[in-house]
């Protein structure tokens, strides 16, 4: 299955056969003391520098949070999401919880974005498909609801399975839907890595939508997280998942290698083409 986003120049394919598609993380303040100084004071060259880097390092989109505690995303996420894309070419992924500012940004995202994101929330279904659907947009899909987080993988895919139902409903096609599975720490759980692998393979199956996936989650907590990260990321993509949120210039290397291992990079290609992009930032 094929999800298609735009930016005003450039088309991307996100596509179950392949290859994985990285959604640049880095210009979200969470953790991020930096960018949340830079968005609380308007400092628009740094949110631009961040882009340059992460399309630099191999993004194939960037993500665009503003959810910085004080700040009026309505007013902010608009404005950033102009700058970043006038500062790249890539499709962006507009990613808020809130149904006014992700209203407010779709109306200036060139081309056609991803959402980040509905989930099996009453409220989230109703007030953000409804501007999914207005806009074109594709969307990310959380296997969440009212009840939270289910330990299950089997609750989880039945929420997949009402988000699409429920998108279907008002027109949104299958294939503009990607659905996240989540992952929690192992650091909490021993068994949240396993219970998302086994979502990714029953969405895959059940649903054969794209799946979406923020990866590093898993390994909040502990020691030596790149470790952690870079084999979840090998058994996430070997389960199905097609998307990564992830820093591309620490774990691009990774993915690619994952795919080169699979089969599915004739002749090294996109694992070389990562390499030479990593030889280059370092230089």
């Amino acid at each position: 299955m094929k999800t298609i986003v735009r930016s005003s120049t450039k088309q991307l394919v996100i596509n179950t056969e392949g290859p994985v598609v990285m959604i640049g993380e880095r210009i979200n303040p969470t953790g991020r003391k930096r960018l949340a100084e830079a968005l609380r004071d308007m400092d628009l060259d740094y949110v631009r520098s961040l882009a340059r880097q992460q399309a630099a390092a191999g993004a194939d989109l960037l993500d665009v949070n503003v959810g910085v505690p004080g700040v009026d995303d309505v007013a902010l996420l608009p404005q950033v999401i102009q700058a970043v894309a006038a500062e790249v070419a890539l499709p962006l992924c507009i990613d808020t919880p809130n149904p006014q500012a992700l209203e407010a940004a779709l109306l200036v995202a060139p081309g056609k974005p991803l959402v980040n994101s509905v989930n099996g929330e009453e409220s989230s279904l109703q007030n953000v498909l409804p501007l999914v659907k207005q806009r074109g947009a594709a969307v990310i899909g959380l296997t969440m609801d009212d009840k939270g987080i289910p330990p299950e993988a089997e609750a989880r895919v039945a929420i997949a399975e009402r988000i699409v139902e429920r998108a279907a409903q008002l027109g949104i096609p299958v294939e503009d839907i990607l659905i996240d599975p989540l992952v929690l720490t192992v650091g909490a759980d021993s068994y949240a890595g396993r219970v998302t692998l086994e979502t990714i393979r029953l969405v895959r199956h059940r649903l054969g939508v794209n799946v979406s996936l923020g990866a590093t989650n898993v390994s909040f907590g502990l020691p030596e997280r790149p470790i952690i990260n870079q084999a979840f990321l090998a058994l996430s993509i070997q389960a199905g998942a097609t998307c990564m949120i992830t820093d591309p210039e620490k774990l691009g290397l990774a993915i690619r290698a994952t795919e080169l291992l699979l089969g599915r990079d004739d002749f090294a290609g996109r694992y070389i083409g990562m390499y030479r992009i990593q030889q280059k930032l370092k230089a």
